[in-house]
């Protein structure tokens, strides 16, 4: 059998802050939305320009605390070819921006970005 990625699913505390932040802060674009106000929660998915990868935001109506992120999950990450610009980008968006850092012994290759509900994306220079 063949696998292949198809999204990763975020639970969102604010959906139209955390729908800036993916297309303002990333470049991606919406691809579909299912609302189900019976059921109150929406669905919105986002993708890059290659469109062969999608995130999910799940926005539950009227949540009553913010979701706990836990100590298993890490991070998503993103590819760009401008480190430099595009860190200096996210810092005067004024999202918490990590300083630029490197695996021990080499050079500064990458840095996280915070999303509205904490969740870290890695940007990293593409060779």
């Amino acid at each position: 059998m063949k696998y292949s990625m198809l999204h990763t699913c975020l639970r969102v505390m604010d959906l139209e802050k955390s729908l800036a932040f993916y297309k303002n802060a990333l470049g991606f674009r919406e691809t579909k939305r299912r609302d189900f106000p019976d059921h109150e929660f929406t669905l919105v998915f986002l993708t890059d320009e290659s469109g062969h990868y999608e995130i999910e935001l799940t926005f539950n109506y009227n949540p009553e605390k913010p979701y706990v992120i836990g100590n298993g999950f890490s991070h998503l990450a993103v590819g760009t070819s401008d480190l430099e610009a595009s860190h200096k980008s996210h810092e005067l968006m004024g999202y918490k921006v990590s300083k630029l850092m490197g695996l021990p012994g080499e050079e500064p290759r990458y840095y996280f970005v915070t999303d509205p509900d904490g969740y870290e994306v890695e940007v990293i220079r593409r060779a």
